[in-house]
C-alpha cells in the first residue's frame, strides 16, 4: 500500500525574537536572545525574574477587541499564527473541501493565565462564586484548535494533543498520520503557549528547573555550556500547513519541504528527569528514521530539545551518539532554545519551522551563549556555537521531550518531485 506524501505549504510563527516566520528566521540568523526582565507581572520576589516574552505585540491589531477578551493569551497567539500560516499557504484562494481540512493545535498547559486570574479573584472575595462565563472555554487547552476551525469553517479532524513540551511535535506527527490515512487533505498543525505568569514562573522555580541568572538574562539559556543552570521560559506560537502532495500540486502550491518521518515514544523512567542514557530519545529518533526510510547518514541537521538543563542536554547528546554513531560528527546540531527560550507546548512547532527554513536556505541556526565547554559533552561534535553555519541541508530532524517521559521527533527533507 502506497501512502500519500505530505508536504509543507505554509508557515507561521510568533516568538520572543520575531512576530512572523520571516522575522523569527531573521532573529535566528542574528543570534538574537529573546530573554529580558518579565513585564507580564511584577517578578521582584521570584527566584527567576526574566523570561522570553513576545514583544511589540498588540492583539487588537489582529483580533477584534471583544473576541480577544474571550481568549486566553495562548489562544490569541494561536489565532494570529494560524492565520499567518493559512494566508502564507494560499489555501483560501482555492476550492477547498472544508470537510477535509483539519486543525490539530497543541498546548502543553493552555489557559494558565486565565485559571490563575479566576481562582485568585475568587480567593480574594467573600466566598461568593463569581466566575467569568468564559472561564472554562478560555482555559481548556483544546479551545485554540476549535477557534481556528470556527474562524475558517474547517470541519476536518480537530483536537489538541497535550504532552507537555512534546505537544506540538505530537500535533505534527498526528496531522501527518491523518493525511496519510486519507482522513484529511490539509491540516493546520502547530501549538501555542503563554505560561510566563505568576504560577508558571513560580511553579518551575519550585522545581528548580529555571535559570536564575537574573544579572544577565540574555545569556541565561546556554545549552551545552558547563555553566548552564536551567531553562528560560518562553511564550508564543508556531504553525505549519501540512497537505497531501496530490492536493498541493493540484492547486499549484509552493512547497517548502516534505515531512517524511515521525517518532513517538516514552522514557518510562521518571516524572521529570530524562532517562540517563537517553533511551526514549534513542528510540524516538530511530522510529522517525525508520518511518522516513532513511539512514542516520541521511540527516544533515538536528534541532535538539536542548533546554539548557544539566541532565537533559547530556542525555540527548548521549542518545544522538548512540543512534548516529560516526555520522554524529558530520551533521550539525543546534538548540534554538538558546535564543527563544523554551516555549513548552509550542516549542516543537517553532523548532519545526526553524528546520524547514534551514532546509530552504541551507543555513543551520546557531546555539548562542556558549562560553565554556562541558567536559561531559563531546566537543568534536558540530554544536554550531554562536554563529550560523552555511551547509547543504537536505534533511533535518527535530526532537522534543516532555515531562512524563513523552518523546516526539519529526524529520523534514527537501522536496523532490
Amino acid at each position: 500500500m502506497s501512502l500519500p506524501r505530505v508536504v509543507v505549504t505554509g508557515l507561521g510563527a510568533l516568538t520572543p525574537i520575531g512576530n512572523t516566520a520571516d522575522e523569527y528566521w531573521q532573529g535566528l540568523m542574528a543570534g538574537k536572545s529573546g530573554a529580558a526582565s518579565i513585564t507580564h507581572f511584577d517578578a521582584e520576589k521570584f527566584k527567576t525574574q526574566f523570561a522570553c516574552e513576545v514583544k511589540n505585540f498588540d492583539v487588537n491589531d489582529h483580533i477584534d477587541r471583544k473576541e480577544a477578551r474571550r481568549m486566553d493569551r495562548y489562544a490569541q497567539y494561536a489565532m494570529v499564527t494560524a492565520t499567518e500560516a493559512i494566508e502564507h499557504s494560499g489555501i483560501l484562494n482555492t476550492d477547498l473541501n472544508l470537510d477535509r481540512v483539519g486543525v490539530i493545535w497543541a498546548a502543553g498547559i493552555g489557559g494558565l493565565v486565565t485559571f490563575h486570574e479566576e481562582v485568585s479573584n475568587y480567593a480574594l472575595g467573600d466566598g461568593t462564586p463569581r466566575f467569568n462565563p468564559f472561564f472554562i472555554p478560555k482555559m481548556i487547552p483544546d479551545i485554540a484548535a476549535g477557534l481556528i476551525s470556527i474562524k475558517y469553517n474547517f470541519r476536518g479532524p480537530n483536537f489538541a494533543p497535550v504532552s507537555a513540551c512534546a505537544s506540538s511535535t505530537h500535533a505534527l506527527g498526528v496531522a501527518f498520520d491523518q493525511i496519510r490515512l486519507d482522513k484529511a487533505d490539509v491540516v493546520v498543525a502547530g501549538g501555542s503557549e503563554a505560561a510566563v505568569s505568576i504560577p508558571g514562573i513560580g511553579g518551575f522555580n519550585a522545581m528548580k528547573a529555571l535559570s536564575e541568572r537574573n544579572d544577565d538574562p540574555k545569556t541565561a539559556s546556554r545549552p551545552f555550556d558547563v555553566d548552564r543552570d536551567g531553562f528560560v521560559l518562553g511564550e508564543g506560537a508556531g504553525g505549519v500547513i501540512l497537505e497531501s502532495l496530490e492536493h498541493a500540486k493540484a492547486r499549484g502550491a509552493t512547497i517548502y519541504a516534505e515531512l517524511v518521518g515521525t517518532g513517538l515514544t516514552a522514557d518510562a523512567h521518571h516524572m521529570t528527569a530524562p532517562h540517563p542514557e537517553g533511551l526514549g530519545a534513542q528510540n524516538v529518533m530511530k522510529m522517525a528514521l525508520k518511518e522516513a526510510k532513511m539512514q542516520p547518514s541521511d540527516i544533515d541537521y538536528i534541532n535538539v530539545h536542548g533546554t539548557s538543563t544539566p541532565l537533559g542536554d547530556i542525555a540527548e547528546i548521549t542518545a544522538i551518539l548512540q543512534v548516529f554513531g560516526d555520522h554524529a560528527y558530520d551533521l550539525n546540531i543546534s538548540s534554538t532554545k538558546s535564543m527563544t527560550g523554551h516555549l513548552l507546548g509550542a516549542a516543537g512547532a517553532i523548532e519545526a519551522v526553524a528546520c524547514i527554513l534551514a532546509i530552504k536556505n541551507n543555513i543551520v541556526p546557531p546555539t548562542i551563549n556558549h562560553f565554556t565547554d562541558d567536559p561531559e559533552i563531546d566537543q568534536n561534535l558540530k554544536l554550531t556555537y554562536n554563529t550560523p553555519v552555511e551547509r547543504e541541508v537536505d534533511a533535518a530532524l527535530s526532537n522534543t521531550f516532555g515531562f512524563g517521559g513523552h518523546n516526539a521527533s519529526v524529520i523534514f527533507k527537501k522536496f523532490v518531485d
